[in-house]
């Protein structure tokens, strides 16, 4: 049996593509900071296995990693998709706890889940693995009035590519997958801001649209990898947006 974690695993994008893994027979590592709502995702299944955490928290996050190694006796895909988007605003309006706070999660929080996952997949046998990063549209044209989150998901594809030399020598594939619009509560709470502001709301997708995009990358052979994938609404404002 197949084994991943899946970072933010409690709600969104995570929580989906964690139940569409559990369903194709993985065995799945819940890794959030909400136990119940991880509970609620595991069900009765006898491959889900809880992994209270805060990807903020670098001792809390290497406990979960040794502890799903534990059960599991490898890693053999870390879906690093844990993040947030604070306030809207112009970079004039955003305090700096809510860039911090950005930088914590989106990014020192994906450092140390893809350093825990490499650092397991570079010393199990046999090695290597591979590690999906959840970058974004905004990884390469930011919607507006999203400076902090725009930056991170940037500083994301650094890391991806990155890790992707890194992992070479160790059969460490590493890939990102880049959504735009599905249908999660952050993209709902971005389409009410539209509608408020009286704008035309952006297209949206089934989020389960994203959560076979991840499978296909996990399930591809150690010889394959998806480098980028960008997997959005049809019609959403991407191309050309700029």
């Amino acid at each position: 049996m197949k084994s991943v974690i899946v970072t933010g695993a409690s709600s969104g994008i995570g929580r989906v593509t964690a139940e569409l893994f559990l369903a194709c027979g993985w065995r799945v590592g819940l890794l959030a900071r909400r136990e119940q709502a991880l509970r609620e995702v595991a069900g009765d299944h006898p491959a889900a296995h809880l992994l209270p955490a805060d990807v903020t928290d670098e001792a809390g996050v290497e406990r979960a990693f040794a502890q799903f190694l534990k059960a599991a006796g490898r890693i053999d895909v870390l879906f690093n998709n844990a993040g947030i988007f604070a306030q809207a605003g112009l970079i004039d309006e955003i305090p700096l706890e809510a860039w911090q706070r950005s930088i914590d999660v989106n990014l020192t929080g994906m450092f140390l889940c893809a350093r825990a996952a490499f650092s397991a997949m570079r010393r199990q046998h046999p090695q290597g693995g591979r590690i999906i990063n959840n970058g974004s549209i905004a990884a390469h044209v930011p919607r507006p009035r999203s400076v902090h989150y725009s930056a991170t998901k940037h500083a994301i594809t650094g890391l991806t590519r990155s890790l992707s030399l890194d992992g070479r020598d160790f059969g460490i594939a590493c890939g990102q997958i880049d959504i735009g619009n599905a249908r999660t509560e952050m993209v709902s709470g971005l389409v009410e801001a539209q509608q408020a502001e009286g704008r035309m709301p952006d297209p949206t997708m089934a989020v389960e649209d994203a959560a076979r995009s991840v499978l296909h990358m996990a399930e591809l052979p150690p010889e394959a990898n998806v480098q980028f994938m960008t997997v959005m609404a049809t019609t959403m404002p991407y191309i050309g947006r700029g």
